[in-house]
């Protein structure tokens, strides 16, 4: 594929950003993130992964840096905005509402991103094919209480991908949990970005992102010290020196 042939990015990042105080948490971070990708966002505790998808997710504003989303320039959308643009995001802990069902969590999340013309059927339809997607049929009439840890995660993707996105951000969906848990995780994530959807995942399991990802970027110390296929990160030396500490 030459040059003129590739497809814009899905998600263009520009000399961005974002400081707390003195602090500078992420610093003049520029990225593409191509449509159908796979893109893993490794790091270091405090190595500023988490701002990173904030400042995407609308959640932090960049000061400065500019954050385009199918050629738009989304910098000053409020981030129920971005969520309306196709850009939802998992959280690493899990906050269900605790009163009510697993279907019904659901359904607050399909009651937000829902047009006008989509019927109360249809939203129940799309829910149940949803749970069904993530293997919680069976526990649609559950209390979100009763659900086990690895459920409430496969449940906040559920919830993320009710919003009908076009980039999903999975932050850290597998921490804490066993090794088969993580396979179950990330068969699922395989499977939506076999949907044509377009992924970053922010995970320390480094097997998960090596067999997930098309391309990893590492930051520390809220800049990019490597990008590319995740061999080549993985066998960067500043990268074992400041992740793996070696």
């Amino acid at each position: 594929m030459t040059l003129s042939e590739r497809p814009e990015p899905l998600l263009r990042i520009v000399s961005l950003t974002k400081r707390f105080g003195g602090f500078t948490a992420v610093d003049n971070v520029t990225v593409d993130i191509r449509p159908g990708e796979r893109f893993g966002l490794i790091g270091p505790n405090g190595s500023g992964k988490t701002t990173l998808i904030n400042c995407i997710s609308g959640a932090f504003r960049t000061e400065p840096g500019t954050v385009l989303f199918r050629d738009e320039d989304i910098t000053p959308l409020q981030p129920h905005v971005r969520t309306r643009r196709g850009i939802a995001r998992s959280f690493q802990i899990p906050r269900p509402f605790r009163s009510m069902t697993v279907a019904e969590n659901l359904m607050v999340a399909l009651d937000f991103a829902a047009h006008e013309h989509v019927s109360v059927v249809q939203r129940r339809d799309t829910m149940m094919s949803i749970l069904t997607q993530m293997g919680l049929a069976s526990k649609a009439n559950a209390s979100a209480t009763q659900l086990s840890q690895v459920e409430l995660r496969k449940m906040e993707l559920a919830r993320a991908m009710a919003t009908q996105p076009k980039l999903l951000i999975s932050d850290e969906a597998m921490a804490g949990l066993s090794n088969s848990e993580v396979d179950e995780v990330l068969d699922l994530l395989m499977s939506l970005a076999g949907q044509d959807i377009t992924i970053i995942m922010i995970e320390h399991i480094m097997q998960a992102v090596m067999r997930f990802s098309d391309r990893v970027m590492c930051l520390d110390a809220g800049r990019i010290i490597a990008i590319g296929p995740p061999s080549e990160v993985m066998a960067n030396p500043r990268v074992q020196e400041a992740y793996l500490g070696t």
